[in-house]
């Protein structure tokens, strides 16, 4: 999946807000963003499309009720699906070396990689007996 660099602005709102917003509201967290209206719409219902997003239900606006939006792929699930569309995608062992290179993750961060990946191992020994 492929977003723009404006449908990335309103994905970084809804991940960090991590609850599902209306229109306005994406408006109003996007700082010194000036998108008109129309213009976030046309952003919505792309995204949408794309299964970026879904519609969470509805809310009072004012006089009116609005749809309300939620991200339908974590922030990692983003990156990683951008990652897998790539024609020369690294190894993992490549993509973790990298990362603990440039980034130097807190122990905290570590200890958490290490136990998806012992789980992992775990599932995998047990699917091959």
């Amino acid at each position: 999946m492929y977003l723009t660099k404006n449908e990335l602005e309103i994905m970084d709102v809804l991940w960090r807000e991590g609850r599902a917003l209306s229109r306005g509201e994406i408006l109003s967290l996007s700082g010194d963003k000036n998108w008109m209206d129309s213009s976030v719409h046309i952003l919505l219902n792309s995204m949408l499309k794309k299964g970026a997003i879904r519609e969470a239900g509805f809310m009072k606006c004012g006089k009116t009720c609005g749809r309300v939006y939620e991200a339908a792929l974590s922030c990692a699930q983003y990156h990683v699906s951008t990652l897998a569309s790539t024609t020369a995608v690294p190894s993992l062992s490549e993509l973790l070396v990298a990362y603990v290179e440039q980034e130097h993750p807190t122990m905290a961060a570590l200890t958490a990689a290490e136990k998806v990946l012992k789980t992992e191992k775990t599932r995998q020994k047990q699917t091959r007996q």
